[in-house]
């Protein structure tokens, strides 16, 4: 194929994760009201303490009913047509796998959060989702470095460094897990953590198709497709939340195609306002701990931006332009750097 016949390809499978994904809905939308997927708001952090600030910021939005997992639509509207129309050992096989079990995690997250009761009703512990997601990153990474035959990374401007099996199973593990949790910790306002998966996937597309992975380039273009649909019912005010099925499929997917396409090292400035939340999230903790104070009204960053007195809606489009330009800038490194 020419580069207008891989482009259109590419589209092409956009445009059926989009209608796809649309048809689906309001299959999801059926079964989330009959069955009552009622989002439980979170009121304490990882270490046990309350949230006063984030419970009176979001308290409006659970007053009503606010459905959550329809991170399930995606999931299979990306299955769908990469199992239908895309599916290839080399290219697909790993990210469709990685997007999988991603939304595993979620899914049992998920399920504890809208069907459980008590004190675990907001969902798995932090240590068993962080065990969960790291088994899923070893065993894809296993077969990305042994049977695709992946050992060297890709230093933009130096060249590829040999890191050896082992060294690129836990890098690979490191990618899958590092990107699944910053998604999910980004998912906190209407349309944020799918305008900004959307734009790092459609970065990474690009790359995949100058690299002349046209395959890998669908897959990517496909989710995008998803998320197009997704941020259409998402946009504030929000009609569902794509919870961890969706936040944890769409990390581990971006972590497996960062590492197809060999852009490990541009991972963290394509997807810098991932790495700046997360690591609000972070500093909070730590601060707190060891400290005893807070850095930020509320972490991570978006809550405390909230608390400030920002509007959700002007967040999100802010972090959504820095994130345009974080895609460009990375896809120029990557054309410069070597990676194309």
């Amino acid at each position: 194929m020419d580069i207008n016949e891989e482009v259109f390809y590419g589209l092409l499978l956009a445009l059926a994760g989009f209608l796809i994904s649309m048809a689906l809905t309001p299959v999801y939308t059926h079964f989330a009201y009959k069955y009552h997927f009622w989002k439980k708001q979170k009121t304490t952090t990882v270490d046990g303490k309350s949230l006063p600030v984030m419970t009176k910021l979001h308290a409006h939005k659970f007053k009503h009913i606010f459905p959550t997992m329809a991170g399930l639509v995606g999931v299979l509207a990306v299955t769908i047509v990469t199992w239908t129309f895309n599916l290839d050992r080399g290219q697909t096989w790993l990210p469709l796998v990685g997007f999988l079990g991603g939304s595993f995690v979620g899914v049992i997250d998920d399920s504890i959060n809208i069907f459980g009761s008590g004190h675990g009703a907001a969902g798995l512990r932090g240590p068993v989702k962080f065990i969960l997601i790291s088994i899923v990153g070893l065993v894809l990474g296993w077969f990305f470095a042994v049977k695709l035959g992946w050992t060297s990374l890709l230093v933009p401007f130096v060249g590829n460094i040999e890191i050896g099996t082992i060294g690129m199973i836990l890098v690979f593990a490191f990618a899958l897990v590092a990107t699944s949790n910053a998604v999910n910790i980004t998912d906190g306002l209407d349309g944020l953590s799918g305008g900004l998966a959307m734009i790092a996937y459609a970065a990474f597309g690009v790359i995949a198709l100058f690299q002349g992975h046209v395959l890998l380039f669908g897959f990517c273009l496909t989710v995008v497709g998803w998320l197009l649909s997704y941020i259409w019912f998402n946009v504030p005010p929000a009609r569902f939340m794509m919870g961890d099925t969706g936040s944890f499929a769409l990390g581990a997917g971006l972590g497996v195609v960062a590492m197809m396409t060999n852009s490990f090292l541009l991972l963290p400035i394509i997807g810098l306002v991932f790495v700046v939340e997360t690591s609000s999230s972070l500093i909070q903790l730590c601060s707190k701990k060891f400290f005893k104070k807070k850095v930020f009204i509320s972490a991570p960053l978006h809550h405390h931006l909230e608390a400030k007195g920002w509007g959700e809606a002007k967040i999100v489009m802010r972090f959504w332009i820095i994130a345009g330009v974080c895609a460009i800038l990375g896809v120029y490194l990557a054309a410069v750097g070597g990676a194309i």
